[in-house]
């Protein structure tokens, strides 16, 4: 059953008087327990492609449903709900608070959700233990290595059980043998889980983890 869903998505940026077009009726889905990754060059729409389907921004035209729920481009306001809901996102560049040691940037996202308290403290601390950083949690990103700080986003990711998690890059900035292991962290977070996870990447060490590799040209979605 598929989690994350698009149909003939479009999307249009303005620029002036003309309309733009940089995605032309695409369509994926990713079901649950399923990884796929997202290849393409720069400019070719994938970064667009995520955050629409990451509900950050809406499509022209087309449809998207995220987790059973069909996302609406009327209502705007709803998106950050659904996205909190329905969604953990990776990043490159990881988006950790430089203020906030490991557990308390795991346990905002908790705060986010819902989850506050003692509660929040005690499933962000089993949340860095599961990615292997205990000794850690107390850590400011500055003290981190590059590998520690994705696995520390990763943590946060799966805050509140999200059944769709996106990755934007999240090896780019890792050696190889790191990075190798936040690939196996990411394979055991959606099989275990069974979640949805979508890998936007450059990354030719990611097909090694997948179930499916899609490519995007020019906007255009074609299965490899």
């Amino acid at each position: 059953m598929s989690v994350l869903e698009a149909r003939d998505v479009t999307k249009e940026f303005r620029e002036g008087r003309e309309a733009v077009p940089v995605l032309h009726g695409v369509s994926l889905s990713v079901a649950a327990g399923e990884i796929v990754a997202l290849e393409g060059p720069s400019g070719s729409g994938k970064t667009t492609l995520l955050s629409i389907l990451g509900c950050i921004l809406t499509p022209t035209s087309g449809k998207v449903t995220l987790a059973g729920e069909a996302v609406d481009p009327r209502r705007p306001d709803r998106l950050p709900a659904l996205r909190r809901r329905a969604i953990g996102f990776v990043f490159q560049q990881f988006n950790l608070f430089p203020a906030l040691d490991a557990t308390e940037n795991v346990e905002y996202a908790l705060n986010l959700k819902g989850i506050a308290g003692r509660a929040a403290k005690r499933e962000a601390e089993r949340l860095i233990d599961a990615v292997g950083l205990a000794e850690r949690k107390n850590f400011l990103p500055r003290d981190l290595s590059g590998g520690q700080k994705q696995r520390i986003a990763i943590a946060r990711a799966l805050a509140g059980d999200p059944p769709v998690l996106l990755a934007d890059e999240p090896t780019a900035n890792l050696d190889s043998a790191v990075g190798a292991q936040v690939l196996e962290m990411f394979r055991d977070a959606a099989k275990s889980g069974n979640r949805a996870l979508l890998i936007v990447t450059h990354d030719p060490k990611v097909r090694t983890i997948v179930d499916r590799v899609l490519s995007i040209r020019d906007g255009r979605i074609l299965e490899n």
